[in-house]
């Protein structure tokens, strides 16, 4: 088990089980809550400097507590002005900024995306008829919550045509694909 008295240890999982437990025996006892509290590492070792009298082993209670038992105003608590200082403040710009990035990227992307993806192998295949076929993969992205239709079109190879696998679409030199919202569709032409 943790012993408490025995300082920071590495079993402990922060439950607050014992602080629960002192505050109601210092509750029946009439004195002040705040022996077992949380604390930082600084504010640990000035306390446990002021009640052991600078260093021997054994913990004297009256030098942390008064004549009317409460604690001594030497003894270091937590005070929320520990929390709000200048590096706060510079850690919530720097978060706020990073924020305000991520915001404007989300807000200013592009709303369509297309990827046109070579086949790997065999870079091309000679058919029978002699004329050659490209394989490629296009993946049409639709980033909004309506639906579009998306129109491909060839130029510069004067008597190509495109033929889309799966879909009933003619073969031709430009064809529409309708893109449900938010969705991505990908289709194999050749």
């Amino acid at each position: 088990g943790i012993d408490i008295r025995d300082g920071q240890q590495l079993e402990c999982i922060t439950c607050a089980l014992c602080i629960d437990a002192c505050d109601g025996v210092m509750d029946k006892l009439g004195k002040e809550r705040g022996l077992i509290a949380y604390a930082t590492l600084s504010d640990y070792n000035a306390n446990m400097m002021l009640a052991t009298a600078g260093g021997s082993s054994s913990v004297n209670p009256s030098l942390i507590r008064t004549a009317d038992g409460l604690f001594s105003d030497k003894v270091a608590h937590f005070h929320i002005r520990k929390i709000f200082r200048p590096r706060t403040y510079v850690y919530m710009g720097l978060w706020s900024l990073i924020g305000l990035g991520l915001l404007y990227s989300l807000l200013t992307r592009d709303r369509l995306e297309l990827n046109v993806l070579h086949d790997r192998n065999p870079q091309f295949v000679t058919l029978t008829d002699g004329s050659i076929r490209n394989g490629y993969t296009v993946k049409l992205l639709n980033m909004i919550p309506e639906p579009r239709t998306i129109v491909v079109t060839m130029q510069g190879l004067e008597g190509a045509d495109m033929v889309v696998v799966g879909d009933d679409i003619p073969a031709g030199r430009s064809f529409a694909i309708p893109v449900e919202p938010d969705r991505l569709k990908m289709l194999r032409v050749f």
